[in-house]
């Protein structure tokens, strides 16, 4: 069986995450790296049927229009929603959503939150 890995890497993008005050009243900059795995038996065998295959631009705009549009206190819970917009597809069988908050503390390049899922 051959496993597909999409990956989306550093989809820039800004959405209100925080609970302070200032961070709900302006939208910041967040960072999201998106990984799907799917078996690719089909999609590979199928002479280029896109029917078989994940559409990563689907699920991509489905990422960025939760973000954009939406209001977060806190990180997990952004990237929570992520993820599950990432394992709605039937044959998704792992997701991996990081997404980094630039700047979110002074002397640091980013703060980061991972999760993942997997089809038990």
């Amino acid at each position: 069986m051959s496993n597909a890995i999409i990956k989306v890497t550093n989809l820039r993008l800004r959405t209100f995450i925080g609970f302070n005050p200032e961070e709900r009243e302006k939208k910041q900059d967040v960072v999201i790296n998106i990984e799907i795995h799917y078996p690719a038996d089909t999609a590979c065998l199928d002479h280029d049927n896109v029917a078989h295959a994940l559409n990563y631009k689907t699920v991509t705009k489905a990422v960025i229009t939760l973000v954009e549009e939406g209001h977060f206190l806190l990180l997990e819970k952004l990237v929570a929603d992520i993820l599950a917009e990432c394992h709605q597809h039937q044959d998704v069988t792992y997701a991996k959503v990081t997404v980094d908050k630039p700047h979110a503390l002074r002397f640091a390049d980013s703060v980061s939150l991972t999760l993942d899922w997997y089809r038990s």
